[in-house]
């Protein structure tokens, strides 16, 4: 089993930036993949970014050339850095990781983009 637990999310104005974090934990050998996925109101869960312990990034059409994911596999932690934040990117971000071909959830965190 594998533990996600993110942080860093909240309340921004359109036009600032938020960095989101994710660290896991439990059985953390060989997760092949980990990133972020979102959920806004009243809409499917869509791929915002991957990123597999190779470097490879699969990003989403919503994360590009605004949204940055990077990794540290020393500490087992995903990262995010979104720029230039508008109201539609408000919803509920997961971190997300791919063991043996398991998916794995974290419980989510919310990011308003609001003035």
């Amino acid at each position: 089993q594998v533990q996600l637990v993110e942080s860093g999310g909240g309340l921004v104005q359109p036009g600032g930036s938020l960095r989101l974090s994710c660290a896991a934990s439990g059985n953390i050998f060989n997760i092949a993949a980990m990133g972020w996925y979102r959920q806004p109101p009243g809409k499917q869960r869509e791929l915002v970014a991957i990123i597999n312990s190779g470097g490879t990034i699969n990003t989403g059409r919503s994360a590009k050339d605004r949204f940055t994911i990077s990794r540290d596999n020393a500490k087992n932690s995903v990262y995010l850095e979104m720029n230039i934040l508008r109201p539609e990117d408000t919803a509920v971000y997961y971190c997300y990781a791919q063991q043996r071909l398991i998916n794995y959830w974290g419980q989510g965190t919310q990011v308003t983009v609001s003035s």
